[in-house]
């Protein structure tokens, strides 16, 4: 065969993007995702596994079709000794202090090993909506002398936004979270959102008689149950004593009202201590909704204002900001 007639031979075309339907798109990167070594996960925003390409499922022993909880895949691993490694003796505590921080950023990069020795480079994206990319590249070849510099770096990052006592996101996350939401806050678009100030009915009365051990274990214990109700995109967190915040994007006040009345209901059915059945307690709550003119103080003046109605109405409800001029600024 001569030079001239070879060249002449027919080659494979590729097909151009903007020739290609969206349907034939998906299918090539369903493709691709499926034959990568690199760890490829979506949660949607309730946290539940929407999409894991098979290295992602090897990595954290999850079945072809199942779509289960990203708490229930750590708790299920950590049971058996397998999936990432979690250096926290109380794995419970570890979890509420990770499902506090988890997601409530638009992007975040990070390191994390796995019981068979895999170190991985982790990053999240994550949409308004709370629907999260989760991406991970084995980078255990790459100057593993470093690793311990930069976990303790995570580590003291970790700490720097973690309440100590109940391992919820702290004052400054949370506030951090409640900033992010103002920049966004345009109601004529339709994306107003809301805080909301939530305060434990009662509080000196059960440290006075009970002793602040078992004050220290309602903190816990109300924590525990918020943070359990909280959507991927909002925020829970503590901002003192037993003050709390909640951040809620995207959500007009009639709506965070409803969300804060089912974490109401959830409260008082709380037992927290199993020698003493008959204790109960409950909480009050404060809601206003930012506007785009509104710092941080001045919203959270508004709930707070809100927050004293409700405790002089009787405790143990909620109260939306009142229109017109502030109680401060009437005293």
């Amino acid at each position: 065969m001569s030079q001239r007639e070879s060249s002449a031979s027919p080659v494979p075309t590729i097909q151009r993007l903007d020739d290609m339907d969206e349907n034939e798109l998906l299918a090539q990167w369903r493709r691709l995702h499926e034959r990568s070594e690199v760890l490829v996960a979506c949660y949607d925003g309730f946290d539940r596994l929407r999409y894991a390409n098979p290295a992602f499922r090897s990595a954290f022993f999850l079945d072809p079709d199942e779509t289960p909880i990203w708490s229930d895949i750590m708790r299920r691993n950590r049971a058996l000794g397998r999936g990432t490694v979690i250096r926290e003796p109380d794995f419970e505590k570890w979890l509420i202090s990770t499902q506090s921080r988890r997601g409530k950023v638009g992007f975040r990069a990070f390191e994390t090993d796995l019981a068979d020795g895999r170190w991985l480079w982790m990053t999240e994206t994550v949409q308004p909506d709370g629907w999260m990319l989760c991406i991970a590249s084995d980078v255990t070849a790459f100057r593993p002398d470093e690793r311990a510099i930069r976990q303790d770096r995570d580590f003291a990052i970790k700490a720097s936004n973690t309440d100590e006592l109940t391992g919820v996101a702290n004052r400054r996350f949370v506030t951090a979270r409640c900033e992010e939401m103002l920049l966004q806050t345009d109601p004529a678009s339709g994306t107003e959102g809301c805080i909301c100030v939530l305060d434990l009915d009662n509080f000196k009365y059960v440290n006075d008689r009970f002793g602040h051990q078992m004050g220290d274990t309602v903190l816990r214990d109300f924590a525990r149950r918020i943070q359990e109700q909280v959507r991927r995109t909002d925020c829970f967190g503590r901002i003192g004593g037993e003050e709390f915040m909640l951040v809620l994007p995207s959500t007009p006040i009639a709506q965070a009202a409803l969300i804060v009345e089912r974490m109401l209901a959830v409260v008082r059915t709380a037992r927290p201590f199993i020698d003493r059945p008959d204790f109960g307690y409950t909480f009050s709550a404060g809601i206003a909704a930012g506007l785009p003119e509104d710092t941080t103080d001045r919203l959270y003046r508004r709930a707070d204002e809100a927050l004293y109605l409700a405790k002089i109405e009787g405790r143990n409800c909620i109260r939306l900001e009142q229109p017109g001029p502030s109680l401060a600024a009437a005293g």
